[in-house]
């Protein structure tokens, strides 16, 4: 069964958590978003990050967004209980841009993000 537009929104909220804590190098919103289980797994500048979503938290505090730092949400697919975002980013740090999977469940009426899946864009890394 197809969600409704308002729950499709309430994914999108739930995601600018997300963003909003990239865009101002601050992971506590994402803290508010992601369960402490969340997962992490992606290649950060040619190294495999894999595990705790605490990786993600600790490279959200330690390199600024910049001022070019641009965000997109696409939320892809929403479900009773299971909602999957995209999120594109440019010019994190100033020179990475990622494309970022959020899986998200709805939890205790809330959304959560349990896992994080992301691509840096080739011609971004640096070795």
């Amino acid at each position: 069964m197809r969600a409704s537009i308002d729950e499709y929104k309430a994914v999108e909220e739930a995601a600018m958590k997300f963003v909003k804590s990239v865009a101002e190098g601050n992971s506590s919103y994402a803290k508010e978003l992601f369960i402490d289980e969340a997962v992490l797994f992606g290649y950060l500048d040619g190294q495999l990050e894999h595990g705790s979503i605490e990786q993600f938290y600790k490279n959200v505090d330690t390199v600024g967004a910049g001022n070019n730092f641009k965000a997109r949400i696409d939320v892809i697919d929403v479900e009773e209980t299971l909602a999957v975002v995209r999120i594109l980013e440019e010019k994190w740090g100033g020179r990475i841009d990622f494309t970022d999977y959020l899986l998200m469940m709805k939890m205790n009426g809330e959304w959560k993000c349990v896992a994080k899946a992301y691509n840096q864009n080739s011609d971004t890394i640096q070795k």
